[in-house]
């Protein structure tokens, strides 16, 4: 019998479309969404102050994928880079240990090219064209992921006019976005509510000093947002002091009256916050 957290099979014949590079989502004719369809699965009536913990750039280190998949509970949602090697079977690994997915997008940041955030990055300086080309070729590479977060990113988040193309192709193929929020002054939480892009935003990197320490500092932050809030998003690298002060964390949660959700839940919250406002 299935267990209540596994994930839906990938792919789903109904959410593909042959695209130039490989397969692409599409919302299937009876309306279902990748975001949703191979979402991990949580319980609507949770009340409890939920996390959303990430962690982003996987697939480029075989070690750290794999500690990653591995050692952190199916709770924490897992990204990774487009470009690495073996995405396929990486992500099949990672679905199959309970992980929602997604695919990191690499994208233009204030320090470019002295910071380059990897092949194919979305840049301000190409037309919207282009851009969407980049962006194809990255929802391409493997199917089973929710959606996409943005890599770097501090520039190409702050233009409207380059970004809203981007986001309102992630809509129309039933995606979500986590705005990993490279710049305080991102526009993409304004133009995904604008456009019914279901989307999470990043509160906390817990990592930028990759102390013990410091990332414990951080998911304690985290975990006070979330309780006065409702929930939170944190992210972090899979460095192995990350990884292991993740494992050390998630173990106590439940006692502390918090719980893991993955990032697709949060959107969820959002649009349904969202709906109330109107």
């Amino acid at each position: 019998s299935k267990r209540a957290d596994a994930l839906n099979p990938a792919p789903d014949p109904a959410l593909v479309e042959q695209g130039r590079d490989g397969p692409l989502p599409v919302v299937s004719l009876d309306g279902r969404e990748a975001w949703q369809v191979y979402a991990r699965p949580m319980n609507a009536a949770e009340k409890r102050p939920k996390i959303a913990l990430v962690i982003s750039g996987l697939g480029l280190s075989s070690a750290a994928t794999e500690a990653a998949i591995q050692r952190l509970p199916g709770g924490v949602t897992l990204s990774f880079a487009p470009f690495a090697d073996n995405l396929d079977q990486w992500i099949r690994l990672a679905r199959a240990a309970g992980h929602e997915v997604l695919i990191n997008l690499p994208m233009e940041p204030i320090e470019y090219p002295v910071h380059d955030p990897g092949p194919r990055t979305l840049l301000t300086s190409l037309s919207e064209a282009q851009n969407l080309d980049r962006l194809e070729w990255a929802l391409s590479r493997v199917t089973g992921y929710v959606g996409i977060n943005n890599f770097m990113g501090s520039r190409f988040t702050t233009s409207t006019e380059s970004l809203r193309p981007v986001l309102t192709e992630i809509k129309r193929r039933g995606l979500l976005f986590l705005d990993s929020r490279s710049s305080a002054r991102s526009v993409a939480p304004d133009i995904a509510r604008e456009i019914g892009l279901p989307h999470a935003v990043n509160n906390r990197f817990i990592d930028n000093e990759a102390s013990r320490s410091a990332i414990d500092g951080r998911l304690a932050e985290a975990e006070r947002l979330a309780t006065r809030r409702g929930y939170a998003v944190a992210m972090g690298f899979p460095y192995p002091v990350t990884i292991e002060r993740v494992a050390a964390w998630a173990t106590g949660l439940e006692v502390r009256g918090v719980v893991l959700a993955p990032v697709s839940a949060i959107a969820r919250i959002e649009m349904t916050q969202q709906a109330e406002t109107r």
